[in-house]
């Protein structure tokens, strides 16, 4: 398995409320997190800053070499939790921190399946024999709009209020996230990004880089580039990782 990951202020904020990273614990299994941060005087960056150093900890100091799905799950789904209280904690014991949260999308990768995990709007997509897919589910207004059929996905594009967040990390004392399970198999690449990415480049795009013969560090700052083309308003976060070798286990 070979990734990359990139983090970018764009053109237009003058922070950058992202973090993220791709780390492996003593078995060589990778965690990527793409985390976008919101809310407060500068508290965004506190929120995605505080949720993927917490995640990076506990990640590294894993024990166990994740063989299952179902191991997988358990740890992404106590250790998200664990973070959602301490981020609630925190922004109502510190004043100019109160209201932040953050977006997180987090992949446990092994050589057999990857277990994402997401709360908010930032992505995740695979790549595979089957094509180029989103598999997560925006937790945003917007897209239950979109979901119950009151407007289409094109009218979603535009929507005077396509940020709104209907859940998201350390706003509320319990949360609900998403945990689901994929095949992960030689050749296939999973993208990671924070809205910053994936409201600037459309999918017929991300197709266009994820599919040419650049290696994955160019298609990240293809990404990177592209996205502050198209104006940059947002800061632009990715995480790339490639299955290319069954007895890769680095």
């Amino acid at each position: 398995m070979n990734d990359i990951f990139l983090t970018n202020q764009g053109k237009v904020r003058q922070h950058n409320e992202d973090n993220g990273g791709i780390f492996l614990n003593s078995h060589g299994v990778r965690l990527a997190i793409v985390a976008d941060g919101m809310g407060g005087h500068r508290a965004g960056d506190v929120a995605s800053l505080m949720t993927v150093e917490f995640l990076q900890k506990r990640w590294e100091e894993e024990s166990g070499p994740m063989l299952t799905p179902n191991e997988a799950e358990i740890w992404l789904r106590e250790e998200i939790k664990e973070i959602n209280q301490r981020l609630f904690i925190y922004s109502e014991e510190n004043l100019e921190c109160q209201g932040m949260g953050t977006t997180i999308v987090a992949a446990v990768c092994t050589n057999k399946f990857s277990t994402i995990a997401n709360i908010g709007d930032s992505r995740c997509y695979l790549y595979n024999e089957s094509g180029f897919k989103q598999v997560t589910e925006d937790h945003s207004l917007v897209n239950e709009l979109v979901r119950s059929g009151q407007i289409s996905k094109e009218d979603a594009e535009n929507h005077p209020r396509k940020n709104v967040l209907l859940r998201a990390l350390g706003t509320e004392v319990n949360v609900e996230m998403d945990i689901f399970t994929i095949i992960f198999e030689e050749e296939d690449i999973l993208l990671l990004c924070s809205d910053g990415l994936s409201n600037k480049v459309s999918e017929q795009e991300m197709i266009s880089i994820i599919t040419n013969s650049a290696d994955l560090n160019e298609k990240a700052n293809s990404f990177i580039t592209m996205a502050n083309e198209s104006g940059g308003e947002d800061n632009i976060t990715l995480a790339l990782l490639r299955f290319f070798d069954n007895s890769e286990s680095r």
